[in-house]
């Protein structure tokens, strides 16, 4: 089978798309004949281990621990393991396997009990691959901040894969919304749900007069100490983004000790259910995923060069098609 394949941290150029043996699922396993996947910001601090600090003891110290990289994928079941009883051989299913990884290829090999759903009917394939890792943050930044219906919150980054699937999951929850992106998608950003829209090249939204319950950053530009003015008394801050100096994760710990504005950072976890929620918003149409571009498999490194630019809007996808 094809897959894009690494054996070394660097730029995109050391990808290369080369014919590896398809894997055999064990057990407890399933394979899927991927036909759509993307490249995301993970996929890119993977492939480059930057920051190396954080990055090199998740990735591999020396060189790369996964050489197939891809967290987000939509598929059919090619074969089960003799303990699956979750899906069957012929089911259309995406999901999500950050960590694992393996998407970047014809044919991937997952866990049973996965971050995996069946495909909605009406959902394509391209879909709902982009569907999955923005969303699966998204929500759990929202659960995380403890969002409710008529809360007012603010979303930085509201362009971007995790921004885009926030403000439509806060307007189905019933939040009102206010979202920072670039002046070129003012009017995507409305189409999305949002209530207010701030073009964050006319206007700094931290030195905003107006208050909220929650502030979701979600593309790490900014910071708790910047954003705390925005927040009321026992306003939530969250960033998708370990912040300064990994400040975040610490500022979690201490800042709800003095019972006022706090940090909030949630630890995305595997989690089925969350999948298969996020197939019925798909199938109901309360929730799709943003889709800037798309390339075919062998393209993929024009693919991390164009998602390294920052200039990408929701997801950029890959297109598979298996040649067995």
């Amino acid at each position: 089978m094809r897959a894009a394949v690494q054996s070394r941290y660097g730029p995109p150029e050391v990808v290369r798309v080369v014919e590896v043996p398809r894997p055999s699922p064990a057990d407890d396993e399933l394979r899927i004949r991927v036909s759509a996947t993307t490249v995301n910001r993970t996929d890119c601090a993977y492939r480059a281990a930057r920051p190396p600090f954080i990055m090199r003891p998740v990735a591999g110290f020396t060189r790369p621990r996964r050489s197939v990289l891809g967290c987000e994928f939509a598929g059919v079941v090619a074969d089960v393991g003799g303990r699956v009883t979750s899906f069957a051989v012929g089911d259309r299913v995406f999901g999500w396997i950050e960590g694992r990884f393996g998407a970047h290829a014809e044919h991937l090999v997952v866990p049973d009990g996965a971050s995996m759903a069946t495909t909605p009917a009406t959902v394509p394939d391209d879909v709902a691959a982009a569907a999955t890792e923005g969303s699966h943050y998204a929500l759990s930044a929202i659960r995380g901040a403890g969002v409710r219906a008529g809360d007012d919150v603010l979303v930085n980054g509201a362009t971007g894969a995790i921004g885009s699937a926030a403000v439509q999951l806060l307007r189905n929850l019933g939040a009102r919304v206010t979202a920072v992106c670039g002046p070129e998608s003012l009017d995507l950003v409305r189409g999305l749900g949002a209530d207010r829209v701030i073009d964050r090249t006319a206007e700094d939204f931290t030195q905003n007069d107006a208050s909220y319950d929650v502030v979701i950053d979600a593309v790490g530009k900014s910071t708790f100490g910047r954003c705390r003015r925005l927040l009321r008394p026992r306003g939530r801050y969250v960033s998708s983004e370990l912040g300064p100096r990994a400040q975040n994760p610490f500022l979690a710990l201490v800042t709800p000790l003095a019972r006022g504005r706090r940090v909030v950072f949630p630890i995305p976890r595997d989690d089925p259910r969350m999948m298969a929620e996020i197939g019925d918003l798909m199938a109901a149409g309360s929730f799709r995923p943003v889709i800037d571009r798309r390339y075919p498999l062998p393209e993929i490194v024009e693919a991390y060069r164009y998602v390294e630019t920052g200039q990408k809007i929701g997801s950029v996808v890959i297109e598979v098609t298996p040649t067995d």
